[in-house]
């Protein structure tokens, strides 16, 4: 039923019915599936973040390496330097992910046999959503740096990692609530989710047949506070995808950047992406680097600001506050309580809004607010800090005149 509040606000009927779809979605994580067996991508397809890569030649060098390494991973190329040739020489087809429901992070690339988080609507039943296993500390493909040792973190990541989750997951795991805990304690479900993180290990581990849990995937939990990052990017998604193909509506149900462009999608024009170039987040940086080592902002993970979270529930994350409070915009707050529609009531812990349309961005004549990690863009030093940044308005405008458009014919 919609709020007394909402009606208030005159939403446009079909952005309306978008809402009402998202906010009785229940994001289930059911187990592990591949690109390859759920998708049917072919061996030499890999997904990327973002919007597609217009040419060849564009493909920024962190998704170039990461492609490499998922490229020896597979067996596909002997060494890196090969692979990296295959790249270049569109061998290797780089595609979006979203366009194949699939969501990665950063400069990640899914190949057709990583095992992938396997998430869908418990609630409708036929949207689903796909995403590798956070990469965690140490050298993880989303960093795109091309080395052996990315090769080998891969491998441990989708061996030992994968078979602890697997033998934990049992039934399925419906992630809202781990969310909501999450932000009661502080995270926003994106940039923080060091609590959601917790109570994913501890409820992986009190389903463990035997009860044990090895010493080496313990610790790599306990350094990893961002494990529950990807299982929230394809439950977002998800949730997202609940309002995809409602004609007229302009919530938004794709968001991300390659590094060159940023892109987003909306409800009411199903696989189409709007897109602009991408600038850097705004943030600090490693000490000595150029400004321009900064590559242009890249990850699905727009995807949780684009449905109200991460930097857009940044007040509920004093932490995070504090991180980005010389970079966010003084308007940050008025931009999370005039943007986002209304609550998903499964968030019980938490009180949260969420749904984000174009008509009430070209209203407001601000976006979501999305929080990045910064990449290096030569490839060589990977994560090199993190920022805030701010969509462009002409991203949104050009969605919402080509949704006006596709009611004139």
């Amino acid at each position: 039923m919609i709020s007394s509040d909402i009606m208030s606000h005159n939403y446009h009927p079909r952005d309306l019915l978008a809402f009402d779809k998202i906010s009785v979605t229940q994001p289930f994580w059911r187990g592990f599936e591949t690109a390859k067996s759920q998708i049917g991508i072919e061996d030499n397809v890999f997904l990327h973040a973002g919007p597609a890569f217009t040419k060849l030649d564009e493909i920024c060098q962190p998704i170039i390496n990461s492609a490499a390494v998922g490229a020896v991973f597979e067996g596909l190329a002997k060494s890196l330097d090969d692979a990296v040739n295959m790249v270049r020489s569109g061998e290797i087809i780089l595609k979006p992910a979203q366009d194949h429901n699939v969501v990665t992070p950063l400069a990640a690339v899914v190949t057709p046999n990583m095992p992938l988080h396997y998430v869908y609507d418990g609630n409708h039943g036929n949207h689903y959503c796909l995403t590798p296993i956070n990469g965690g500390t140490g050298p993880a493909i989303r960093l795109g740096q091309r080395s052996y040792e990315a090769v080998e973190h891969l491998h441990w990541i989708n061996g030992p990692m994968l078979d602890f989750m697997a033998s934990g997951l049992g039934e399925g795991i419906e992630l809202i609530p781990i969310a909501s805990y999450g932000l009661s304690q502080g995270d926003d479900c994106h940039g923080r989710t060091i609590a959601a993180t917790q109570q994913l290990f501890d409820e992986l581990k009190s389903r463990l047949k035997s009860g044990l849990v090895s010493s080496e995937v313990a610790d790599f939990f306990q350094k990893s506070p961002s494990m529950f990052l990807n299982l929230w990017m394809a439950a977002t998604k998800t949730i997202m995808l609940a309002a995809n193909g409602i004609t007229g509506s302009s919530l938004i149900t794709g968001m991300g950047g390659n590094g060159i462009r940023m892109g987003l999608q909306i409800a009411g024009l199903p696989g189409r992406w709007f897109t602009e170039l991408a600038s850097p987040p705004n943030g600090e940086i490693q000490e000595n680097l150029s400004l321009d080592r900064r590559l242009g902002a890249i990850g699905d993970s727009a995807v949780v600001e684009a449905l109200g979270l991460g930097a857009m529930q940044i007040s509920s994350a004093p932490e995070q506050l504090k991180v980005f409070k010389d970079v966010l915009p003084v308007n940050y707050q008025a931009r999370s309580d005039y943007l986002k529609i209304g609550n998903h009531y499964d968030f019980n812990k938490a009180t949260l809004k969420i749904g984000i349309t174009i008509r009430s961005i070209n209203n407001f004549e601000k976006g979501p607010l999305v929080a990045l990690g910064i990449i290096d863009r030569a490839g060589d030093l990977g994560r090199i800090g993190g920022g805030i940044y701010d969509p462009p308005l002409k991203l949104f405008k050009s969605a919402i005149d080509a949704l006006d458009l596709s009611h004139e014919h």
